[in-house]
């Protein structure tokens, strides 16, 4: 069983996710690649203390890249995108205090 604290890996901070965050009042979170969306929302709901409306995820595919002669891969990796209630946010930064 995999608890709340592993089943949200960490918080993605994008230019991109920053603008979903002041639109839609929605966060993108990496998280465990076995984590299904009911875990996912708990996890939220529990290390947060939001009220989650939605969750919506998908897989990252794994990225060959190149330095020098050699090749290798980045890993694969799962995305959530968690719409709150419109009450609710999330203090990725700290500033609240």
């Amino acid at each position: 069983m995999i608890t709340p604290h592993q089943v949200i890996v960490r918080p993605i901070v994008t230019e991109k996710s920053n603008d979903l965050v002041s639109a839609n009042n929605q966060y993108v979170f990496e998280v465990h690649k076995d984590a299904n969306k009911i875990e996912i929302r708990s996890a939220v709901e529990m290390v947060f203390g939001v009220r989650v409306q939605a969750v919506r995820t998908q897989m990252v595919r794994s990225d060959l890249r190149r330095v020098g002669r050699f090749y290798g891969r980045k890993p694969a990796w799962k995305k959530a995108i968690v719409t709150l209630h419109a009450e609710d946010s999330i203090d990725l930064y700290g500033e609240e205090s």
